[in-house]
């Protein structure tokens, strides 16, 4: 299979395969060496609790919430000048991942040189390494999302349980920030962690409505949010909490059938969308089996290689096109 491929198809795999897997290893070292600091420094301030020789007019400053952008020095300057990259920031905390921005950045800088230099080893055109290498910037940023989607839909799918247990625990009597814990103790992750958060939050003196709100913000759902607004609307009006929580749960899980319903029905529209993203490049690739020299004809001749981007180009804004479409919001 590796001796029918051409010249230059070889030496950019090879230099994809090493720009990635030298990218991917520097960020991972920058990450190790976070979080052996970050160790260190804990292990330091406990030693300094114990002795009692605190070692500096504040020696708790640090342990506040972390807003570092990025672990190197010379390049906390540079992303701090990036625009919006505390919404990035937030969006890495969404996705419940480790990186900073700085990681983030030279994962998108490494796959968008490795996309880009393999893409013109093999076409040799400057437009095709252009568009390989806006592909590969969007790598990290399409992972992050992702991640964050799975992480909501897990969140949401055991939702209302975790609403249910809320009100059973009001009604048996016991006060809000205890069943805030018990929701804590019972639910699985990411439940578990975020009411957790909230629980503690206001155990260490902040206020309730400030964690409410920054619940709110972390989990970017419809039904937290009427979860956050009637909570809040209860503290300062009063009302049965119980009867308001069983009214939430009840209101997230007819929305839940909704959404089934609506996936049935645009399941056709999915089927075409995916039909159509695969069948060309599965159609291609057979008739490269069948007839090596047919479609070698594409690649060697400029305008072939051309019509393959245009026509790469166009088949991913029509399945987006049609994802759109059939994505309705409930």
């Amino acid at each position: 299979m590796i001796d029918r491929l051409p010249a230059g198809y070889v030496p950019a795999i090879l230099m994809f395969v090493a720009v990635g897997l030298a990218v991917l290893s520097l960020a991972l070292f920058w990450e190790w060496w976070r979080d052996r600091s970050q160790r260190k420094e804990l292990e330091k301030r406990l030693e300094g609790m114990a002795s009692g020789t605190q070692g500096g007019p504040d020696p708790f400053g640090e342990l506040f919430r972390d807003t570092k952008l990025s672990e190197v020095t010379w390049m906390e300057p540079l992303m701090a000048r990036l625009p919006h990259n505390r919404d990035l920031q937030h969006l890495l905390e969404q996705a419940d991942v480790t990186w900073r921005v700085g990681t983030f950045f030279l994962l998108t800088v490494g796959a968008s040189l490795a996309m880009g230099m393999g893409a013109y080893v093999v076409g040799r055109l400057l437009i095709v390494a252009i568009g390989a290498a806006a592909f590969g910037a969007t790598l990290p940023y399409i992972y992050v999302k992702r991640r964050k989607t799975k992480r909501l839909e897990a969140f949401e799918e055991h939702f209302p349980e975790s609403i249910d247990l809320l009100g059973r625990a009001i009604r048996a009597g016991h006060a809000f920030s205890t069943g805030l814990q018990m929701v804590a103790d019972e639910s699985p992750e990411p439940l578990a962690g975020e009411f957790r958060r909230v629980f503690e939050e206001q155990k260490f003196g902040l206020a309730i409505e400030d964690s409410l709100l920054a619940l709110a913000d972390r989990i970017d759902l419809v039904d937290m949010r009427i979860l956050v607004t009637a909570l809040l609307i209860q503290r300062e009006v009063g009302g049965n909490l119980a009867e308001i929580l069983d009214k939430i749960s009840y209101t997230i899980r007819e929305r839940f059938t909704i959404q089934r319903q609506v996936r049935v029905y645009t399941a056709q529209g999915r089927f075409t969308g995916y039909l159509l993203a695969v069948l060309p490049i599965g159609v291609g690739f057979l008739i490269w089996m069948l007839n090596h020299e047919y479609m070698m004809i594409l690649i060697r001749e400029p305008t072939g290689r051309l019509m393959m981007t245009v026509a790469g180009l166009l088949q991913v804004m029509g399945f987006f096109v049609i994802r759109k479409i059939i994505h309705i919001e409930v």
